[in-house]
């Protein structure tokens, strides 16, 4: 949860956090994050998405790691990846846009100005189908590209930024847009700089996440361990709040739903169905929820269900047990 978020909350009660359980979310040791993190990965061009994620659970020695949005094995650029039970949180990032720099090879050497009014036929929303090569069903759909610029060109080279709605295939575009130029293209370099909120601003190499990991199992120095691995909270931060109770933390983590009593703040104007995460009185992530009703409705209402759980993200028992399971009459 960011300061932001925390400013902009509309309180509905008040309650006292008990220290002696749980950790604020900005406050965790290095194995809290290994299991509540996040890493912005720059993923070399070479290898699948899914052996990355085996190495970086080998260089830090845990039994579980996933990452938010495949990218094809020649494909550089942003890989978030969760630690432990961080994964569960990775699905908030495909609602985000992402972005994409990418070479394409013009089959012919069209005019600047017929160029240009190409890609402009490419912005907005856009009719796709799948690549043969592809792991989803091959069926035409929609996705929409919110920006595509020329950032440079030289001769039949063409270097072109993309901001797109996730599950875009960059290559299938550069090919389209060959078929409307009327000779061809075909994209021969793609990088990822941008999911969601994340950018390729301050990535992180498989190389320093190695020596940075050997430097705190060794020497006991977390300094530059801890700049690669971030709270999970982070990824969260674009979506809307909740924050709940102590007393509300473990009967959630068991699948309970929420109910208005357990509810502290929420985010203004929030609205039936919109997706939150929940988050216990320290900023630490509990679960994604659906909202069930309206933020007015919550205020003036004292009894029922607010949320249906989605995802669970914090694991049982981290929190007191404030609750009692019915009893089964035989």
């Amino acid at each position: 949860m960011t300061l932001k978020q925390l400013e902009n909350l509309v309180t509905i009660d008040q309650d006292v956090t008990n220290d002696e359980y749980g950790t604020y979310y900005d406050k965790r040791s290095v194995k809290q994050l290994l299991d509540y993190g996040l890493i912005i990965l720059d993923k070399p061009p070479g290898p699948t998405s899914h052996e990355v994620v085996a190495w970086v659970k080998r260089i830090l020695k845990i039994p579980k790691a996933g990452h938010s949005g495949t990218l094809d094995p020649q494909v550089s650029g942003v890989l978030p990846l969760g630690l432990g039970e961080a994964t569960k949180a990775l699905g908030v990032l495909l609602l985000g846009p992402k972005e994409y720099h990418a070479i394409a090879r013009l089959h012919s050497l069209p005019t600047k100005e017929k160029l240009e009014n190409v890609l402009n036929q490419f912005k907005g929303e856009i009719y796709q189908k799948p690549p043969q090569r592809s792991s989803v069903l091959r069926k035409t759909r929609t996705r929409t590209i919110y920006e595509l610029d020329m950032l440079e060109q030289k001769e039949r080279l063409v270097l072109l930024r993309v901001l797109c709605e996730a599950g875009t295939y960059i290559r299938k575009l550069c090919y389209d847009i060959g078929e409307i130029l009327g000779q061809g293209a075909t994209m021969i370099e793609l990088r990822r700089t941008r999911v969601h909120q994340f950018n390729d601003k301050n990535l992180v190499t498989m190389h320093d996440l190695a020596d940075a990991f050997a430097l705190w199992e060794e020497n006991k120095d977390n300094s530059k361990l801890l700049r690669f691995l971030q709270p999970i909270e982070h990824a969260l931060s674009e979506i809307k709040s909740v924050v709940i109770r102590d007393s509300a933390v473990d009967a959630l983590c068991h699948g309970a739903q929420l109910a208005i009593p357990g509810i502290l703040a929420i985010s203004p104007n929030l609205k039936k169905s919109d997706l939150v995460a929940i988050y216990t009185q320290k900023g630490e992530a509990v679960a994604l929820a659906e909202a069930l009703i309206t933020e007015s409705e919550i205020q003036e209402n004292t009894k029922g269900y607010a949320f249906q759980t989605r995802r669970i993200i914090m694991a049982p028992n981290t929190y007191p047990k404030n609750w009692h399971s019915k009893q089964i009459k035989k």
